[in-house]
């Protein structure tokens, strides 16, 4: 982080050398149902996310992926149980700051129709204050080219960008106050095969360079098996296994039979194979 940007962020306490990133316990996640009633999206759900592993979230339509991703951040209350964060309970991520814990990218990139590009990527900075206006336009140019955009596009408004630079630069954003945790809803969505494997090398590249801790919301098979450590499923109203690829392919499940073992999961996996066949001259 910049000495600047360090001074203004004025970070929380570190946590302890064994301490998960992300502890979910018991949640309970319940919401009105129209008419009446209420539906109950997570029951008993557990799940812990360890610091520096990029863990992918996966489930059916209704699942409530998005809503738990929305609880780690802080934006759901849950009916029961505790998320922790960092160390902290998650509704502290919605007081102001907050930016500077938890990057969250959106599906669709979510950048303001009326602002640049580099106004988007500053936009957390200039409103938390924490630093002068030159060292936020400074920050905004070193996050804009470290997502594999050039100093040209940092001026050209959100209409003339194509989808996988609205992705870059809705990922500087979501890394301007360096934080450690970054949550992605779908990264690769509406993307074309090129645009996907090449935000998936800089995910990849930007993992490893910085030490994030990932979570991952995504449907895209060739995503996740290039990129996640762990893979968590969600059904059933909860995480029914949070293991590496292999031991989710493994685990008997008609989801994970339907998602993993159908003909888009094992040509997604022979893609892998030969991927890595290729990088060791095999």
């Amino acid at each position: 982080m910049d000495a600047g940007l360090a001074a203004a962020a004025q970070p929380d306490a570190p946590l302890a050398p064994d301490a998960p990133a992300i502890e979910v316990r018991g949640l309970w996640s319940v919401f009105p149902r129209p008419g009446g009633g209420e539906v109950v999206v997570h029951q008993d759900l557990d799940l812990t996310v360890q610091r520096g592993e990029l863990l992918a979230l996966v489930g059916g339509s209704g699942t409530g992926k998005t809503v738990l991703l929305r609880t780690i951040l802080g934006l759901n209350t849950p009916a029961r149980g505790t998320v922790t964060v960092l160390g902290r309970p998650a509704a502290e991520l919605a007081r102001p700051g907050a930016a500077t814990r938890v990057g969250m990218l959106f599906q669709q990139g979510a950048l303001f129709s009326a602002f640049s590009v580099l106004d988007n990527i500053a936009l957390p900075l200039r409103e938390t204050r924490a630093v002068p206006e030159a060292l936020a336009r400074e920050a905004a140019l070193l996050k804009l080219q470290m997502v594999g955009l050039k100093p040209g596009d940092a001026h050209k408004m959100p209409a003339e960008l194509s989808g996988g630079m609205i992705k870059r630069a809705a990922l500087a954003r979501a890394l301007i106050m360096d934080p450690p945790l970054l949550l992605l809803d779908e990264p690769t969505a509406g993307l074309d095969p090129d645009s996907s494997d090449a935000f998936v090398a800089l995910l990849r590249s930007l993992h490893q360079e910085l030490g994030l801790t990932v979570v991952m919301v995504t449907h895209d098979l060739d995503t996740l098996f290039e990129l996640s450590t762990r893979v968590a499923v969600l059904a059933d109203r909860h995480v029914i296994v949070c293991a590496p690829v292999p031991e989710v392919l493994a685990f008997d499940h008609p989801f994970i039979h339907h998602f993993f073992l159908g003909e888009r999961g094992r040509r997604a996996m022979e893609l892998l194979k030969a991927r890595q066949r290729a990088a060791t001259g095999d």
